[in-house]
Order: C-alpha cells, then sequence, then structure tokens
C-alpha cells in the first residue's frame, strides 16, 4: 500500500516565493496549500493539519514567530521552517528559540529548501522551547555571505544548549564576538562571561590566573586569589588563544573539563565549579595534535562543537554592510556626521584582501572618518595600506624625512643596537600614549583606535614599561 503524499503549508506574503515553493514541492510529490498571511493558516488548521509548515518570519499581521506561538499553544508539535529575508543574528536565533526545525536565508536553492523540507518530515520530535533571556548586549554580528549565516545557524541551535564549542579563524575575524553571542543566547546568559586571552598573561601566572591561589602559595601570594574558572561558575569562559597553552596546563584544563572540580595552587580542598568552556584559536588544533603541541583528549573534549570564523576576504559581500555600520559607529565615537563612501571608493575597499580581517576594517574606517576631508570618501582618501593610493604614513614626506634623518643620526654615533630595535618600541610608545589621550585614559577605548584587542594593550604598556 503506497503511503500518502506529504502535505506541505507554506505561508508568506510574496507571491512569488509562494508560486516558487508551490511549484518545486508539488514536482517533489508533494501536496500544497499556500497561505498569504498567518491569520488564514490558523483557520485551515481547523479542518486539517499539514506535515511540515514553511513560514517567513515578518509578514503583515501575525509574524512567523507568533505563528510558531500559536501552534505551540494548540498543541501542535508541527516541523517548522522559516525562510527569512531578514539575514541577522536576531532572526536566526529567534526563529530557533521559536521551535523552528531549521532556518534558511533568502535567496535560497529551492532544491536545497526541498531537501529540508523532507528532512523535515522524518524529524520525529522538536527540541522544547527555552525561555528568552533577553535582548543582546553583544556588539552586532553582520553577515549575509553564506560563511557568516552558518555561523548564525550554528549559535540559533545552540541557544538551548551549554555544550562546549570550539571556534578558529584567522585573528580579527570576530572569535570573541561568536563567543559572547554563544553566551548571550544560551541558558546562561544572565550568568558571568568570563574571557581570558592565555597569551596576554605570562605562562607562570597563567596557572594562578585560571585557577586561583591560596595566600602563601608562592612569593608575593599576599592573599587568597579567585581564579577565572570560579569567576565564571555556572557561567561561561572564554579562553582565547588556546593552541599557545603549556602543555603542564593542558592537562589541568583537561581534569576541569572531566571533573568539574581542580585545586587553587597551593591549595588542598578541591573546588567544584559549573562552567561552560568557550575556546578560540587560529592556530590548525589538529596539525598541533598530530605535532604532539596539543592534547589530543583535550582537544576532542573543547571539539563538541566547532565554528569555523570565515576570513573577510571570503565573505566580499558583506563588506559594504560591514563598512557603512562601522563608519556610523567612528562618527558616533567622535562626535561627526557618518562618512558616505564613493561608489568606486566601495569597490576599492571591496576588493582589497583584508589581511587583518575585520579588525582592519574597523581601524580602516575609524582613520578614514578622521582623515577624508569630505563628507563622502573618495579612491584619493584610501591609504595604500587599505589598497588605496592615497597617502601612508611611512608615505608623508615630513614623517619619512624625520625618521630618516633620526637613523642617520644613530649610525653616525655609532649606535649599538640594531635600528627596528631602537626605534619600533618608541613608535608604539608615541601611538599607546596618543591613543589614549585621545580616548581620555579608557583603555578600552585606546585598544580600538589602535587596532588592537584590550588585552594586547595592557600587555603592550606592560613591556613598555610606560608610566601612565
Amino acid at each position: 500500500m503506497n503511503a500518502a503524499p506529504l502535505n506541505v503549508w507554506v505561508v508568506d506574503d510574496d507571491a512569488a516565493v509562494r508560486w516558487v515553493l508551490d511549484k518545486a514541492l508539488k514536482g517533489a510529490g508533494m501536496v500544497t496549500r499556500t497561505f498569504e498571511r498567518g491569520e488564514p493558516f490558523l483557520a485551515a488548521l481547523k479542518e486539517s493539519r499539514p506535515d511540515v509548515v514553511v513560514t517567513d518570519v515578518r509578514m503583515p499581521g501575525m509574524d512567523g514567530l507568533e505563528l510558531m506561538r500559536r501552534l505551540e499553544g494548540l498543541g501542535m508539535s508541527l516541523p517548522v521552517i522559516v525562510i527569512t529575508a531578514h539575514t541577522d543574528l536576531e532572526s536566526a536565533v529567534a526563529a530557533y528559540r521559536g521551535g523552528a526545525f531549521e532556518y534558511l536565508p533568502k535567496p535560497f536553492d529551492v532544491d536545497e529548501a526541498v531537501a529540508l523540507v523532507w528532512r523535515a518530515a522524518r524529524a520525529s520530535s522538536r527540541v522544547p522551547t527555552g525561555e528568552p533571556t533577553g535582548e543582546s548586549e553583544i556588539p552586532q554580528m553582520i553577515g549575509q555571505a553564506p560563511a557568516m549565516q552558518e555561523v548564525f545557524r550554528t549559535i540559533g541551535r545552540l541557544s538551548r544548549s551549554s555544550m562546549n564549542v570550539l571556534i578558529t579563524g584567522e585573528s580579527g575575524t570576530g572569535k570573541e564576538l561568536v563567543a559572547r553571542a554563544l553566551h548571550q543566547h544560551s541558558p546562561r546568559a544572565t550568568k558571568p562571561f568570563v574571557a581570558l586571552n592565555t597569551t596576554a598573561i605570562a605562562s607562570e601566572l597563567l596557572e594562578s590566573e585560571l585557577f586561583g591561589h591560596e595566600r602563601g602559595a608562592f612569593t608575593g601570594a599576599d592573599a587568597r586569589r579567585i581564579g577565572r574558572f570560579e569567576q565564571a561558575h555556572t557561567g561561561t569562559l572564554f579562553l582565547d588563544e588556546i593552541g599557545d597553552m603549556s602543555p603542564a596546563l593542558q592537562t589541568r584544563l583537561l581534569r576541569v573539563l572531566a571533573e568539574g572540580e581542580f585545586y587553587r595552587v597551593g591549595g588542598q580542598q578541591p573546588i567544584r565549579v559549573d562552567v561552560r568552556v568557550i575556546a578560540a584559536t587560529n592556530q590548525d588544533l589538529t596539525v598541533a595534535v598530530r605535532e604532539g603541541r596539543f592534547r589530543e583528549d583535550l582537544f576532542h573534549r573543547l571539539n563538541v562543537i566547532h565554528i569555523v570564523t570565515p576570513p573577510l576576504r571570503e565573505r566580499r559581500d558583506d563588506i559594504p554592510l560591514l563598512i557603512q555600520h562601522y563608519l556610523r559607529e567612528a562618527a558616533r565615537e567622535l562626535g561627526a556626521e557618518p562618512k558616505a563612501v564613493a561608489p568606486d571608493a566601495l569597490a576599492v575597499l571591496k576588493s582589497f584582501d583584508w589581511p587583518g580581517n575585520v579588525r582592519q576594517l574597523v581601524n580602516a574606517c575609524r582613520r578614514l572618518t578622521v582623515t577624508a576631508p569630505g563628507p563622502e570618501i573618495q579612491v584619493a582618501d584610501i591609504p595604500e595600506e587599505f589598497g588605496g593610493r592615497g597617502e601612508t604614513l611611512a608615505g608623508s614626506p615630513e614623517w619619512s624625512a624625520g625618521l630618516a634623518r633620526w637613523a642617520e643620526h644613530q649610525l653616525d654615533r655609532g649606535a649599538r643596537q640594531p635600528l627596528l630595535a631602537s626605534a619600533l618600541p618608541e613608535f608604539e610608545r608615541a601611538l599607546i600614549r596618543t591613543a589614549l589621550a585621545r580616548a581620555h585614559g579608557h583603555r578600552q577605548e585606546a585598544a580600538k583606535l589602535l587596532g588592537w584587542g584590550r588585552n594586547t594593550l595592557t600587555r603592550k604598556i606592560r613591556e613598555l614599561q610606560l608610566d601612565l
């Protein structure tokens, strides 16, 4: 006896989308009904019910999220596929929190949509909906490129979970942003989020930083110190640059992940903690494991879910959106009007490879907000370091001439140190002091002006012995 054909209902205010899906689903042997709004869809449920629902998010009257809430209120556990043109992180998370089986951004591949309907039909049940945790307080994540959409979908899928996550990607691709989003959209959102860049702490102090120490544990330990794991209890601990952690600390970290307890340095009593660990690195940890630089068992403990943050050169279509956003941010910080970008200048910026990724683009937007003389950024305003033909710092006649005179003077007097060894620390000191002065002493803001993270700035201040 043949099984009844799959019954799929489509709710979308866009007639073109309804037509395309209706044609494709019927071509795959399914029975379809289409609705322009949510209200007639709910009315039709009094007569029959579908096997799968496909709905838009934003529609006149009842939106897709409200439609899912109504279905839940009626006790109907139907697999729902959310298709939306609003490809942002909040929409993805809201869709999954609302109980969606899957989230698919427009424009979508019709074959992929049909395959997704078959998958949804085979699903026997849905994960119960979690409680909303309020508005996100993290910086906005922007991206319509497929690679970023996959990041958004993964964050959405994990919004009811506290699994450990490993984030990999090049420097400047926003790994900490992803970690904060994972925390903010999780059951632990109201609990602490503690971040630590493991390379910003001297290796001999990192153990104490992570696990704390008892008074008298070592010279200078004048009082008990609570470490980052205890600070993050019931919340999330983000460990950045995990690939550089020493073998001894890898072993201690593995024990915490396996047993949920540790000892403070110099301590005798075990400390039990409930911490979700999100780790990040720009290294290939599979290579590090193969070469013996990273413990394989720790790698598997961290790599429960793996998220890759794509480099900017692989998501060029997002560059105009990012530039527009960060030019507005730069203007707000400086109390100025946002700059526009001439089409040919935007083409130059879009074609640039951005080796420093989003972090470098943010720095470029701040620089251009200050240096571009008119209300619209032109090609001539773009420095060479950002792909343009404009004047760079090193190309400034006054600056270059002064530097050349200094170098000649050093050589004439028989300087013992190499030129760069003498010049680079002074160069960094000057830029750090200038950035801190502009930021009125706020290190977070100064780090942004320099294009660094706050931990990098703190480390540089210590290394350069700046008296601030």
